[in-house]
């Protein structure tokens, strides 16, 4: 049983920054590895994107606007080798400033749906609490 329509997408994207910091860690590990290449890990479809597919708003005026359809995207994340940064002369890539840097950033976002979904089930129990005094 789901507390709201986005705790599924929240648990995706709670996935998703698990399985990012994973690759980059790889790539702070691999710093001086010859010829490593900084990968990352993309996922094709922004969380507000997914939310605009799945919330769907009424219209109880004709002259509200008419809501618009995203295409269907793919939600699988995908490894890709970072293209165009700087290389060593050993051809490793990586650079150690940037990848603690998008590791900052992406335990913030995965502390913030943590947080997102705490709040969801307390709501969720709550409901189901007051529910069951009557």
């Amino acid at each position: 049983m789901e507390a709201s329509s986005i705790t599924n997408k929240l648990f995706e994207q709670l996935n998703f920054r698990g399985e990012r910091q994973k690759v980059i860690s790889s790539n702070i590990a691999n710093i001086n590895t010859p010829n490593y290449k900084t990968k990352d890990l993309v996922f094709e479809d922004e969380l507000s994107n997914s939310i605009s597919n799945s919330l769907q708003l009424k219209a109880t005026n004709s002259r509200h606007l008419s809501t618009i359809n995203s295409s269907t995207m793919n939600s699988n994340p995908k490894l890709t080798e970072v293209k165009n940064l700087e290389e060593q002369n050993d051809g490793n890539n990586v650079n150690l400033d940037t990848q603690m840097s998008e590791m900052s950033k992406n335990k913030i976002l995965f502390d913030a749906i943590q947080s997102s979904i705490k709040r969801d089930s307390r709501l969720f129990r709550s409901v189901i609490e007051s529910s069951a005094k009557n």
